[in-house]
């Protein structure tokens, strides 16, 4: 991972993607959100979505998931070459969440990062506060979700 004076508004980063598959989509519902339009096919197909629609929470977990292991891999990488690696720390939080469109199963959905803002912590030295807009987009280019989300970076001054 990178240091917050590294790092540029604008930035971009595909992060990878997801195929919802009408068993994954069963099983985080039964799990997390146990509502009939996630559950059942026919409920599904009746339902607003007209389809097994994924719960935006597993979407949300998903573009998660993906986010941390492309972190993971950029450090490894990173490492491998001899380079220090950045520590992140929490997020402060997020704004902006959408569900745009429904995602159903075999929707395959592919996640961008994008750097949209940046600032020093007032209230943590050497750290940094990037906010980036996360968004996926299904295999027919339509936008299905997006998120704008806040995290801690360590400044360079920060890691000697």
């Amino acid at each position: 991972m990178r240091f917050f004076e590294d790092i540029a508004i604008g930035q971009r980063r595909e992060i990878g993607s997801y195929t919802f598959t009408a068993e994954a989509i069963k099983t985080f519902a039964a799990k997390f959100d146990p509502q009939r339009f996630h559950l059942d096919e026919e409920e599904g197909k009746n339902s607003l979505f007209g389809g097994l629609a994924a719960s935006g929470w597993h979407v949300g977990s998903a573009c998660m998931s993906l986010l941390v292991a492309d972190g993971q891999r950029l450090a490894r990488e990173a490492a491998s070459r001899g380079e220090e690696v950045a520590v992140w720390g929490p997020s402060p939080g997020f704004r902006d969440l959408r569900w745009i469109r429904p995602v159903l199963a075999g929707d395959t959905v592919a996640f961008v990062n994008v750097v949209v803002d940046k600032r020093t912590s007032a209230s943590r030295p050497g750290w940094g506060i990037l906010t980036a807009r996360t968004t996926g987009t299904n295999q027919r280019g339509e936008e299905v979700y997006s998120i704008t989300a806040s995290a801690f970076v360590s400044t360079r001054a920060n890691s000697a």
